[in-house]
């Protein structure tokens, strides 16, 4: 591929890479800091101390701008609880806390009241409804249970609680109304307590700080100067100048977005002035989503987020819906987004998060999202933590971009060190450098990354949109690395480029054996031509909310030495009919 060299756009800077003794120190400390947590939370000194002082009553009602599956909460009225597509029957009385639960992302959901907001919308029955479920809660685990007191399951059981106490307690005796309250004062001194995941404490000080705003009181006042503190404090280190969010997923940054805007909802409801820091964090999450959002109208998916419907991304911006039109990259986020006149292109163009951060961080660096008119066709696995069990799905080969032999740029933890730490991603790029040159005849954009520096190698990914064609040009090299040593044994390493499909999406190889024909739901074809030896449409999963769904992969492969280095070339465009 031909043309003048991109000027510098972006580059964004990697993390400093853990080394392994790091690593394995701070599993060691964080695993016996959580069995000192949980011998200690479970003791009646600790819940003493989350239980005083108490709260006096109600204040605010927060309003959660998410919107609400009102399905979920006549289903619910009539018996059946349905959560992550898996459904429990309880009968019109029954208490699902004292049934076992299909699965343990259903359980997860349960306990952290996912079914609460869709009750509420069914009016007076709903809320009586929910106050028996919560008091059967109460009943079984109000004192304390590991599971269910986890910081999974509590930080948002507390947010629930303190947007939905105040509509609760019109239907509810004085005792009901202070155990509420007393639900709401727990919960979140204990999120403040626990340490369990040091990469969501904006997000637990927000919560905090949102059942501070419900509550009246000493209790109160602590947990809301409290909460405010410590969003302060770590606030501008999570959403970064260009919108995004410090761990890189889009998701992560939307959801965030709404309980930024709860908070603000309830401080103004005590009459209490919104911190300048939180405007501006809610100013820079709504142009990220913007960003983020494609043509098809649905966030991209990278890093753990998931693709998010129209209707919620609109719940998230309605409160700014002029705003203003995001600009084509993220330089601290590390993204680029190239747009034709059908063709839109979304690329990673950044260094994966590092630390806590990686929880969810995928080893898949300048990995594509295309989206062809309103088709998205490219995309990756769809991998997010609630597909806990198929981690190799965070693995290069499983994005639409490079992975070199059996291996990947990067991998997550396991074992021990994941037991203790969690997932983090380590072993991933340590520099990534975009270059980007916007001209009157298209975009250009080059990404370079070491992720491959074990083999010594670096893969260069190459774009170029051509904006009178509508074509997307690509080249993708594994360059040698100066540094790489060139004696020793000379192999060869196989190497492909992946094109994951959405699963609306399908493709056809063409009787060259070279070509492939892609069509989405408008049924407007796409061909995909390219230089590679071999080419293979295969059969690939795609993952939705964790479960795995039918889709395909488009693989273009070759061989490369990594004192030569190597190169494909492939060129998506328009089908035309003849």
């Amino acid at each position: 591929m031909t043309g003048a060299p991109a000027t510098p756009s972006a580059s964004k800077p990697a993390g400093r890479p853990l080394r392994r003794g790091v690593v394995l120190a701070r599993s060691v400390s964080a695993s016996a800091r959580s069995a000192v947590e949980r011998e200690w939370f479970g003791s009646p000194p600790h819940r003493a101390l989350i239980t005083a002082p108490r709260p006096v009553g109600l204040s605010a009602r927060p309003h959660d701008p998410r919107p609400v599956d009102i399905q979920r909460g006549r289903q619910l009225l009539d018996g059946v609880l349905t959560l992550h597509d898996e459904s429990l029957k309880v009968g019109a009385e029954g208490d699902p806390f004292d049934t076992p639960s299909p699965s343990r992302a259903f359980a997860v959901a349960l306990h952290r009241f996912d079914w609460l907001p869709g009750l509420l919308a069914q009016g007076p029955e709903g809320a009586r409804r929910a106050l028996r479920l919560i008091q059967d809660w109460r009943r079984v685990f109000g004192t304390w249970n590991a599971f269910s007191w986890s910081g999974e399951c509590l930080e948002r059981r507390t947010f629930h609680l303190a947007c939905a106490a105040k509509t609760l307690s019109p239907g509810a005796s004085d005792a009901e109304t202070a155990a509420l309250a007393l639900d709401v004062a727990r919960g979140a001194r204990q999120l403040m307590k626990a340490s369990d995941a040091p990469d969501r404490a904006l997000e637990r000080a927000v919560v905090v700080a949102v059942a501070g705003t419900a509550l009246v009181g000493k209790a109160a006042d602590r947990l809301m100067a409290e909460g405010l503190r410590r969003i302060a404090r770590d606030i501008d280190a999570i959403v970064l100048a260009d919108g995004g969010h410090a761990s890189r997923s889009p998701e992560a940054g939307l959801e965030l977005l709404f309980d930024l805007l709860t908070l603000d909802d309830a401080l103004g409801q005590r009459g209490r002035p919104t911190p300048e820091a939180i405007s501006r964090a809610i100013d820079r999450l709504s142009s990220g989503a913007r960003f983020f959002t494609l043509a098809d109208g649905k966030l991209a998916a990278f890093h753990g987020g998931e693709t998010v419907e129209p209707a919620r991304i609109a719940a998230a911006l309605a409160h700014d819906d002029h705003g203003p039109r995001p600009p084509m990259d993220m330089p601290h986020a590390g993204f680029q987004k190239m747009q034709g006149g059908a063709i839109q292109v979304l690329a990673d163009a950044g260094a994966p998060p590092v630390g806590a951060l990686s929880r969810s961080a995928c080893a898949q660096p300048a990995a594509l999202e295309i989206v062809c008119g309103k088709d998205r066709l490219i995309t990756s696995s769809g991998w997010s933590p609630e597909a806990a069990n198929a981690q190799a799905f965070r693995l290069s080969d499983a994005a639409s971009t490079v992975s070199v032999g059996e291996g990947s740029a990067g991998r997550p933890l396991s074992g021990f060190r994941a037991a203790a730490l969690g997932p983090w991603l380590v072993d991933g790029a340590t520099s990534v450098e975009s270059r980007r040159h916007d001209g009157e005849q298209g975009v250009w954009l080059d990404i370079v990354h070491d992720g491959w520096r074990r083999l010594g190698l670096k893969h260069a990914r190459r774009l170029f949109l051509d904006l009178a064609a509508d074509e997307l040009r690509g080249e993708d090299s594994l360059i040698p690395m100066a540094e790489a040593k060139a004696d020793g044994p000379r192999r060869y390493h196989p190497f492909k480029i992946s094109f994951h499909l959405h699963p609306n999406a399908r493709a056809s190889l063409a009787r060259d054996g070279k070509s492939v024909l892609i069509k989405g739901p408008s049924n407007v074809g796409w061909w995909l031509r390219n230089d590679a030896p071999d080419v293979a449409v295969l059969a690939a999963p795609h993952f939705d909310h964790g479960h795995a769904r039918q889709a395909g992969v488009i693989v273009l492969k070759s061989q490369v030495r990594a004192e030569k280095g190597a190169k494909i070339r492939w060129k998506l465009a328009r089908a035309t009919d003849h």
